[in-house]
């Protein structure tokens, strides 16, 4: 038998060298598998959309906003065409090269431009972010003349929020900006995106759901430049709900030339007192929320946070101050509900009087007063009795029924609560017990209490209704696009405990008389329209701060307070001004009178008072406020 020789070593050379030939075939054969299958089908979605944006592109076609309308259908706030320029990032191979020539053609800041690049998600990198906002229509054609030069480069024709009235209503309105990263991890903001425009404050903010609408797309052919060639579908976009408010023009007019006559700042707050709809609201000073509608820049958004007036504070909402004599109608229900004492017994004020071992004192020497006059002319020591006679639980109980210290269940974001202080309040909040004194300073609205202009005019509105406090609200009417116009149902009032007739009557007759008689408001009595009313007078303490920061004594005055409604018995306007440091109550009477007037003759079809009050320098001195109505105005 013949035996097979071994391999040489030549052969099992060649043979290692062959097989190691087939595994690096066959790995390099595998990874081809990989890589196609990863390329095709792993990232499939990724290149499809790179090849399709090679020559389509999806436009987003932004909604227009539903228009926002006062109860007479005029205007408050409508769109208007815009043009933004925007860019495609991922068609654009050198950025740097492109902002600076975009900045030169169109005469804009190119940090600007590279810091909005720089701010844009890597995620959505081919779609268009907007890098000029409101183009004039000189950088749209500089633009268009050097497209060649500008791949990726797209102007937009967009619906932008237009506020006719610039800083009117602003505060009750709101304004309108992109949608910020917070609001985008809420539920009433689930489904937007980065760059989606949102309401931020007041109407725009608490019906952003209703007014914003359904954004529609187009997808375009485009050419190697980015130009459009065909339009290859559309979706148009839906317009959102138009909205009817209660606020009644004429009326927000007048309260806001009341007060640039006047020469102060403040609030003001009218109701119709039988449904609690606003006419009127006004915060001043104000914004103009048109310079957010193109989205505000950095250098002006830091200004107006810097300005020591804070012209963003809805003070309506917002403001906490002390009521000063207004509160005494509180103490007057709270009083003769109570049984405490009777309205025809009368106190006599020498000046003052002590109480707890203390002298309090009043601003006037007023003889014997009952509660009607008391009320009218604004007697502290008749007050001081009853702080006395009630305690602090009892005034707590009626200032919170009447709806003072919480929350009015407006349809307007950002309310705050007031204060009406009580024992239990104490002791939880600061561990101490409520010593009986502190009542004195509370039943002439001092003290540790504190209320909104906005609980101020729902107080009023009870007391001339009747005893119902009503929730305030500023929508009065949606339209849907199949159900047309819908309007909102009325919310319940609820009704003040006990409030009988003879309260009402006398507490009436007082704040008739204070108007109409020998008190305090005189300046806002209208002839035949039977007005009632109640100044009040809100000391200001530890502003030095604040003079230092605007330079002004003016901001160590008192503020004023009005509240009012008429007619007398039959009440169909009710509200509050309050007029930051305006010094004495009746000032802020007189821009009532205004906003009343106003409305009287717009009800009866007159011409509306053509001017406001005339505009006089402020009471500065005690000189200045000698004559017999500023002697009693300041409380």
């Amino acid at each position: 038998m013949m035996s097979i020789p071994p391999p040489s070593r030549d052969v099992l050379r060649a043979r290692l060298l062959l097989a190691l030939l087939q595994h690096c075939v066959v790995v390099i054969f595998a990874a081809l598998l990989v890589s196609f299958w990863h390329v095709q089908i792993g990232q499939h979605e990724h290149f499809l959309a790179m090849a399709e944006n090679n020559h389509q592109r999806r436009l987003s076609l932004r909604a227009p906003r539903g228009a926002v309308l006062d109860r007479d259908g005029e205007v408050l706030v409508e769109n208007r065409h815009s043009l933004n320029i925007s860019l495609v990032r991922e068609q654009v191979e050198d950025i740097d090269a492109w902002i600076a020539r975009l900045a030169r053609t169109t005469g804009t800041d190119e940090a600007a431009i590279a810091d909005i690049v720089e701010r844009q998600p890597r995620a959505s990198a081919s779609r268009p972010v907007v890098v000029i906002r409101d183009a004039s229509l000189s950088q749209v054609a500089a633009v268009a003349a050097r497209k060649p030069e500008l791949p990726g480069l797209v102007v937009e024709q967009v619906p932008t929020r237009r506020y006719p009235g610039a800083t009117f209503g602003a505060h009750a309105l709101g304004y309108v900006g992109e949608v910020t990263d917070v609001q985008l991890s809420l539920p009433d903001f689930e489904g937007l995106r980065s760059g989606a425009i949102v309401g931020h404050a007041g109407i725009e903010y608490a019906y952003n759901d209703r007014l914003m609408g359904t954004d529609g797309s187009r997808h375009v052919i485009v050419n190697s430049v980015g130009r459009e060639i065909e339009t290859v579908r559309e979706v148009a976009p839906v317009e959102g709900a138009p909205l009817e408010l209660t606020i009644d023009y004429d009326l927000q007019r007048a309260a806001e030339e009341g007060f640039q006559a006047a020469g102060f700042d403040g609030a003001a707050v009218v109701l119709d007192p039988r449904s609690g709809e606003v006419l009127a609201l006004v915060s001043r000073p104000a914004y103009d929320p048109n310079v957010f509608a193109t989205g505000i820049d950095a250098a002006a958004w830091g200004e107006l946070l810097a300005d020591p007036l804070n012209p963003l504070q809805n003070r309506a909402l917002r403001g906490r101050y002390s009521p000063g004599s207004t509160f005494k109608i509180v103490m007057a229900i709270a009083a003769l509900e109570e049984g405490v004492v009777d309205p025809h017994d009368e106190i006599v004020c020498r000046g003052g009087g002590v109480f707890y071992r203390r002298f309090f004192a009043c601003h006037s020497t007023h003889g014997s007063v009952d509660m009607a006059r008391a009320l009218a002319q604004s007697c502290n020591t008749y007050f001081y009795r009853l702080g006395q006679s009630l305690g602090i639980d009892l005034i707590h109980k009626w200032a919170t029924a009447l709806g003072l210290g919480r929350m009015s269940g407006i349809d307007l974001p950002h309310e705050v609560q007031g204060l009406i202080p009580s024992r239990e309040w104490k002791r939880a909040t600061r561990g101490e017990r409520w010593y009986a004194g502190e009542t004195i300073s509370v039943a002439i609205g001092q003290g540790q209490v504190s209320v909104t202009p906005l609980s101020m005019a729902v107080m009023m509105a009870a007391v001339a209704n009747g005893g119902r406090v009503p929730t305030p609200r500023v929508l009065r009417s949606a339209f849907d696009g199949r159900a047309g116009r819908r309007d909102v149902e009325e919310v319940r009032a609820a009704a003040v405990p006990q409030l009988a007739p003879e309260t009402l009557a006398t507490v009436r007759r007082g704040l008739w008389t204070a108007v109409n008689g020998v008190g305090t408001a005189r300046r806002a009595r209208v002839p035949g329209r039977d007005v009632i009313g109640k100044t009040g007078t809100a000391q200001v303490v530890s502003l030095s701060g604040r003079r230092a920061a605007t330079g002004s004594e003016a901001n160590l005055r008192d503020h004023g307070w009005f509240v009012f409604a008429a007619p007398r018995d039959d009440a169909r306007i009710a509200g509050v001004v309050f007029a930051e440091h305006g010094e004495h109550g009746y000032l802020a009477a007189e821009i009532s009178r205004h906003v009343i007037e106003t409305f009287f003759a717009k009800e009866e079809g007159l011409p509306l008072p053509a001017s406001p009050l005339p505009a006089r320098p402020p009471v500065t001195t005690v000189a200045d406020a000698a004559h017999p109505e500023a002697a009693s105005g300041g409380q």
